[in-house]
């Protein structure tokens, strides 16, 4: 052990200077360790959408965006949900069993939804990524066969979806459009990108 007297204002340099060290690397340490959390963009890019579909009216359509894509609630006349089942001979997939994945189970069913009025379906054509048109209208119609029950045509190569986002046969789709995971909050409320209680 030292004799020698301790320097108090070399000890208070040392401890300040242990301190200022101490805050200065959690100051450095903070920004750091919150580069490792998702930015907002990042959380909004995968973040579920709530639509509010009290003001769609039988034959409208209102989109949304998710994901960086269309998601398209078409709100179905009666008409519209009565015709499905007949046009399943001309559908290339009309039970949606060619890519589970893109169908969640609970709208694996003629009218591909939760409510057989209200359809739920990305807008993004399964041939090259277009996105198609609405044609509701059913009938002849230019670039439309003569019977045209009513749908989407991806005007980039000619492929038609039904109401129901079912693809027509001999088409250059391949799949019918994908269907997000959804869920109703309430009876005009829709959350997309979740289907915790569908």
């Amino acid at each position: 052990m030292s004799n020698q007297p301790v320097d108090q204002s070399r000890r208070t340099w040392v401890t300040m200077a242990c301190a200022a060290g101490g805050v200065g690397g959690v100051a450095t340490a903070i920004p750091f360790v919150s580069t490792f959390q998702p930015s907002e963009r990042a959380k909004a890019a995968g973040a579920a959408v709530e639509a509010d579909i009290s003001a769609l009216k039988p034959g409208e359509m209102m989109t949304v965006e998710w994901r960086g894509k269309p998601v398209w609630i078409l709100k179905r006349t009666p008409e519209q949900v009565a015709a499905l089942k007949s046009i399943d001979p001309q559908l290339a997939d009309p039970n949606s069993e060619r890519k589970l994945e893109m169908t969640p189970e609970y709208a694996r069913n003629t009218h591909r939804s939760i409510k057989e009025d209200v359809m739920v379906a990305v807008g993004i054509c399964t041939h090259l990524g277009c996105s198609p048109s609405s044609k509701f209208q059913a009938g002849p119609q230019a670039s439309l066969p003569d019977d045209w029950p009513g749908g989407f045509l991806c005007p980039c190569h000619g492929s038609t979806f039904d109401l129901a986002g079912r693809v027509f046969k001999n088409k250059p789709a391949p799949d019918n459009l994908e269907i997000p995971p959804h869920m109703y909050l309430s009876d005009t409320k829709l959350l997309i990108g979740e289907d915790k209680k569908a």
